[in-house]
């Protein structure tokens, strides 16, 4: 009887203790779908307002796609006078090329904003989005959501697709598998950038330019072939902030090349993991930043 009631007792406290557990999961789940529903509304009232000027939106939606291209153009003039760059052709540097500048294309669109962050703290507008009732998160990275930023998704995409065509690969289910995961994970690993950058912008607040060395500059470099690196470098991009795993390791992968630090060949599938810890790295930063914001007063 004693041990009865001893093991009554104790699923009672067990019980007791899973059901804050289960109350706060499920209001972070209510969080993120508030959170979600509000940069849908707003980032749909900004689309509303380009589609209004669609002539507009047109020419800086084209503006956007050529100003891209003219990267891609400069390979090609290097190549028209040398056959292999850092050993890698032209087809194999469009692979990298395509796919670093389609998920970075991606990520701009949905979170390309967040550098604006640090002007609304010096400004004092940050308050005005403190006391709306919807996640400031999502509030800063629909604010002024751009449409014309398709122009570079459209760019890298087409690049990746001229370089599938003419690359001579054996593929397999893993590999085919691996060209949409390598995009999607590489857009979240760069959004988390996007992110982590904003909340560095809460202490020094005149910090874009930081931000974009990480993610305009990390595109920029994932367009070229590892090799052309040293290899303090690329340690850096694959240990400390995770660029690599954007492109360079499953499209090394993909192409049947070794990785110039002789990692083990299943990095290359590591990508969605990567992704989920820079997220949950990115949100620990906004969250911190976000209670050290103290306001302007204004």
């Amino acid at each position: 009887m004693a041990e009865t009631a001893a093991e009554t007792a104790a699923g009672a406290t067990a019980g007791t203790a899973a059901v804050p557990d289960t109350g706060a999961r499920v209001g972070r789940l209510r969080a993120v779908a508030e959170g979600v529903r509000a940069y849908r509304l707003i980032a749909g009232m900004w689309i509303r307002s380009t589609m209004a000027y669609r002539a507009s939106f047109v020419m800086t939606a084209f503006g956007n796609f050529a100003a891209t291209a003219l990267d891609f153009v400069a390979i090609l003039l290097m190549f028209s006078h040398i056959d292999a760059l850092g050993g890698y052709t032209l087809p194999e540097v469009a692979f990298l090329y395509g796919a670093a500048g389609a998920a970075f294309g991606l990520a701009d669109l949905v979170m390309g904003s967040m550098d604006r962050l640090g002007r609304r703290v010096r400004d004092g507008t940050l308050d005005t989005l403190l006391v709306r009732p919807a996640p400031v998160l999502a509030q800063v990275a629909a604010d002024r959501f751009a449409l014309r930023r398709l122009g570079r998704i459209t760019q890298g995409l087409l690049v990746l697709g001229y370089a599938l065509l003419t690359l001579d690969i054996h593929w397999t289910p893993l590999r085919v598998l691996l060209i949409p995961l390598m995009l999607l994970s590489g857009a979240t690993v760069f959004a988390s950038v996007f992110v982590a950058g904003a909340a560095f912008q809460f202490v020094a607040q005149d910090a874009s330019e930081v931000q974009n060395a990480f993610t305009f500059g990390g595109n920029q470099l994932l367009q070229y072939p590892p090799t052309l690196f040293a290899k303090d470098l690329v340690r850096g991009v694959t240990f400390v902030v995770p660029l690599a795993f954007v492109n360079w390791l499953p499209a090394l992968y993909v192409l049947g090349r070794p990785y110039p630090l002789d990692l083990p060949g299943w990095l290359a599938f590591a990508p969605p993991l990567v992704a989920v810890g820079c997220c949950a790295l990115a949100g620990i930063a906004w969250r911190a930043g976000l209670r050290a914001y103290r306001s302007t007063g204004s």
